[in-house]
C-alpha cells in the first residue's frame, strides 16, 4: 500500500503550483489594495511627532449597512491601499534612529518593543521570507497585547484573535471604528486576514506586500498612544500576563542534534524533496540560515508554516480532496494542522494521512503540536505566549530533525509518563544515602517510632503488595521487598521492565487521556516529594552538625527521618500501582459510566494525597504527623478499592483483550 502510495503522490506533487491561495483570497491580498491609484499626503496619516490620526483612517472604512456595524472588507482594502502605500513609504524613508526617536515609545506597550527596530531593517531589506517572518511575529505580539488590554476590563480573554477584535471590552478601549481597522488587516476572514493567512503556511514569497506590514507597525504605534490616553483617563494599571515557559526539555528528546553537516544535507534535500513546493524553497532556505545563526524562534516560526504546507498537500493527496490545499473562502474553513492529523475527515471518511506517515511520526506530531499535555508549539508562538528571545534550540531541533525525515521521504528513492515515573524512583533511591540520624539521637528516635498508626501503615503495605504480585510479570522481585532499605536493585528492574512496555496513545479516547494525565500528575507529586525530601534533610543535616537548630526543629528533624522510612516504601508502592495502571490504561474503556466515575474518584485520592504529601514535606511546613495522618488514610483507601478489584490490572486479568505484561 505505502509503495503505491508513494507512487500516486511523486506523480500529483509537481512543480506546477504557483500559488496556495484560492483566487479570491489572492486578488484581496495581491490585487485589491492597488486599484485606488490616489495619494495620500502622509501628514493626513501620521504627525511629524508620530501620532496616528485615526480619523483620516476610519474615513476610508466603508460599510454595508447605514449604521456602520457590517464591515464591507473589499471596498475598505481598496480604499487602505494608497493608506498603506503612503505609509510605507513614509518609514522606508527613516533611518532607523529616525524611526527609533519617532516610535519607539509607543511599542513599549506590546511587551515586544526590541521587535520593532527588527522589523524597519526586515523592511529595509526587502527579502520576502524577512517580511512574513516580520509580520508572524507582529500579529503573534500584538495578539498577546491586546489580550493584556482585554484583561483590564474583561475576565477571561477569548482564545482566537477574532473574537478578541470584535470583543466589547476592546471597543471601550480603543474605540469601535479602530477595532474595524485592524479586523481589515488581522481579525476577519472577509479581510485580507494576514495573521491566519502567513502562520498557517498559504502566502509563498513575493505574495504579501511589504505595505501591510509596514501599516500594521504604524497601527500598533496608534494603538500605544490610545491606551496611553485611555489609561490616563481611568488609571488603571497595565500589566502583562508572564510569557509561558517550556518544561521537561529532556523528555521530547528522540533525534540527536544537527551540526553543519547535516544542514548541508538539508540543502540539498530543499531542491530534490518534493514534500517542498518550488514557491516556497525562499523559506526553507532561510530555516537553515535561521538555525545556523542560532534564532532558534524565527526558524522554528518558518519552520511549522513549511510543515503544515507540505502536510497539507500530502492530506488532500492521499484523500483526493485537492481544492483543500488552497486557502478557504469566508464561508469555510481552513485546512490547518487540526484537520490534517485528525482520524477522520469533516465527513466522517477515515484520513488516509496517519496510515500513510506511520503512528510514531503520527504521535511525534501529535506530541508536539496538538497534545494537551505537550508544547503545543504552533499555538503557543502564534498567539504570542512565549517570549521569543530564550525559545529553546531542543524544541527547534526536534521539529526541524523531524521535517528533515519527511524531507528524506519524498526524495526518488508515551514515554513522557514512563519517564516521569521512572526519574521518580531514581529519586527515591537517593533516600537511603541521605545523612544518618546522630548516633546520640538513636534513644530519640526510638521513642518516637512508638506509634499505633505508623505499624497499621506498615500492615497495609504488605497487604497491598502481597495483592499486586498476583499481577506481576513473571519474576522472580517479591514485592514485600519493599519495605527494604535501601529498595533491592531487583525493584529497580522490575519498574523500568513495566515502563517499557509500548502504549498507544494517538487517538485516545477521553476517557484514556482523562486517566492519562491523572496518573502523570501522580508521579509528578511522587517526584517533588522525594525531592523537597531530599533537599530538606541535608540542608537539616548540616543545621544539626552546626549545632544551629532550636529544640522544636531538632524535634521535627527526628519526626521527618523516622516519617521517611514509611514515605520510602509507600511512594514505591504508588509508582509501581500507577505504572501497572498505565500498561493496562486501555482497559479502562470496559469499564460502564458508574465504574469509570468510581475509578476516578479513587484515581484522584490518590492524587489528592500526594498534594497534600507535597504541602506537608516542604521545608517551610514539615507537618510530618500530619503526613503520617494521611499517609495510612490513602493507604485504606487503595486496599478497600484493590478488594472491589477494580482497579485496571484486575480488570485486564479478566478481559480478553488483557494487556500481556
Amino acid at each position: 500500500m505505502e509503495g503505491r502510495a508513494s507512487l500516486q503522490l511523486e506523480m500529483l506533487i509537481t512543480d506546477s503550483i504557483t500559488t496556495c491561495l484560492s483566487p479570491p483570497v489572492y486578488d484581496m491580498i495581491c490585487r485589491l489594495g492597488f486599484e485606488v491609484k490616489e495619494s495620500h499626503d502622509i501628514h493626513s496619516i501620521v504627525s511629524q511627532h508620530g501620532e496616528v490620526c485615526w480619523k483620516t483612517l476610519a474615513e476610508c472604512m466603508c460599510y454595508t449597512d447605514s449604521e456602520g456595524k457590517d464591515v464591507d472588507y473589499l471596498k475598505s482594502v481598496s480604499l487602505l491601499g494608497p493608506v498603506c502605500e503612503a505609509v510605507h513609504t513614509h518609514i522606508y524613508s527613516l533611518t532607523k534612529a529616525q524611526f527609533e526617536v519617532q516610535y519607539a515609545i509607543w511599542f513599549q506597550w506590546t511587551n515586544f518593543p526590541e521587535l520593532f527596530p527588527e522589523i524597519f531593517v526586515a523592511l529595509k531589506s526587502m527579502q520576502p521570507a524577512a517580511i512574513h517572518l516580520s509580520l508572524m511575529k507582529l500579529t503573534s505580539c500584538l495578539e498577546r497585547a491586546l489580550g493584556d488590554v482585554f484583561l483590564l476590563i474583561g475576565k477571561e480573554c477569548p482564545f482566537l484573535l477574532r473574537d478578541l477584535l470584535v470583543s466589547k471590552e476592546l471597543a471601550e478601549v480603543f474605540g469601535q471604528s479602530v477595532m474595524n481597522i485592524l479586523r481589515v488587516f488581522i481579525g476577519s476572514p472577509c479581510g485580507l486576514n494576514l495573521r491566519n493567512i502567513l502562520w498557517h503556511g498559504f502566502a509563498s514569497p513575493q505574495e504579501i506586500p511589504p505595505k501591510y506590514c509596514s501599516m500594521l507597525v504604524l497601527l500598533t504605534a496608534g494603538l500605544g498612544q490610545l491606551l496611553k490616553n485611555y489609561l490616563q483617563q481611568t488609571n488603571f494599571t497595565f500589566v502583562h500576563r508572564p510569557f509561558l515557559t517550556f518544561i521537561h526539555l529532556k523528555e521530547l528528546i528522540i533525534f540527536p542534534d544537527i551540526n553543519d553537516e547535516v544542514l548541508s544535507v538539508v540543502e540539498e534535500l530543499i531542491k530534490k524533496s518534493t514534500f517542498v513546493l518550488k514557491i516556497m524553497i525562499p523559506f526553507w532556505e532561510a530555516i537553515v540560515m535561521k538555525f545556523r545563526s542560532h534564532r532558534y524562534a524565527d526558524c522554528i516560526i518558518l519552520l511549522l508554516t513549511q510543515l503544515e504546507t507540505g502536510l497539507r498537500k500530502l492530506f488532500t493527496t492521499l484523500n483526493k480532496c485537492p481544492k483543500r490545499f488552497l486557502t478557504a473562502e469566508s464561508t469555510a474553513f481552513y485546512t490547518t494542522f487540526d484537520e490534517i492529523l485528525a482520524k477522520q475527515l469533516s465527513d466522517d471518511e477515515i484520513n488516509h494521512l496517519p496510515l500513510f506517515l506511520g503512528e510514531p511520526a503520527m504521535e511525534f506530531l501529535w506530541d508536539f503540536l496538538n497534545h494537551q499535555e505537550g508544547p503545543r508549539v504552533r499555538d503557543r508562538l502564534s498567539h504570542g505566549e512565549i517570549n521569543l528571545n530564550d525559545f529553546p534550540k531542543e524544541i527547534t531541533n526536534q521539529l526541524l530533525a523531524f521535517s528533515i525525515v519527511l524531507l528524506l521521504r519524498f526524495v526518488g528513492g508515551d514515554v513522557l509518563s514512563f519517564s516521569k515515573i521512572l526519574y521518580c524512583e531514581k529519586s527515591i533511591r537517593i533516600w537511603p544515602q541521605l545523612p544518618l540520624v546522630p548516633v546520640e539521637q538513636i534513644q530519640e528516635t526510638t521513642r518516637l517510632e512508638g506509634n499505633s498508626e505508623t505499624s497499621d501503615c506498615y500492615n497495609l503495605i504488605i497487604k497491598i503488595s502481597s495483592e499486586l504480585q498476583h499481577y506481576m510479570p513473571p519474576s522472580d522481585c517479591n514485592l514485600s521487598n519493599l519495605l527494604d532499605n535501601p529498595p533491592t536493585e531487583k525493584w529497580s528492574l522490575l519498574l523500568h521492565e513495566l515502563c517499557s512496555k509500548r502504549i498507544r496513545t494517538l487517538y485516545c479516547p477521553r476517557s484514556v487521556l482523562e486517566v492519562l494525565v491523572i496518573l502523570q500528575k501522580i508521579s509528578a507529586h511522587c517526584h517533588l516529594v522525594s525531592e523537597q525530601i531530599i533537599a530538606t534533610t541535608e540542608i537539616r543535616f548540616k543545621q544539626w552538625i552546626q549545632k544551629t537548630l532550636r529544640s522544636r526543629q531538632r524535634q521535627n528533624f527526628l519526626r521527618m527521618l523516622n516519617s521517611i522510612k514509611l514515605l520510602s516504601p509507600v511512594l514505591q508502592l504508588i509508582l509501581l500501582l500507577i505504572t501497572l495502571e498505565l500498561v493496562n490504561i486501555h482497559i479502562v474503556n470496559e469499564k460502564n459510566a458508574c465504574e469509570y466515575r468510581q475509578y476516578l474518584k479513587f484515581l484522584k485520592s490518590i492524587l489528592q494525597y500526594t498534594e497534600n504529601l507535597v504541602t506537608y514535606s516542604n521545608q517551610e511546613k514539615n507537618k510530618w504527623d500530619e503526613s503520617i495522618n494521611i499517609t495510612h488514610q490513602v493507604l485504606v483507601k487503595i486496599w478497600s478499592f484493590s478488594e472491589k478489584k477494580q482497579m485496571l490490572i484486575h480488570l485486564a486479568k479478566e478481559s480478553p483483550n488483557k494487556v500481556i505484561l
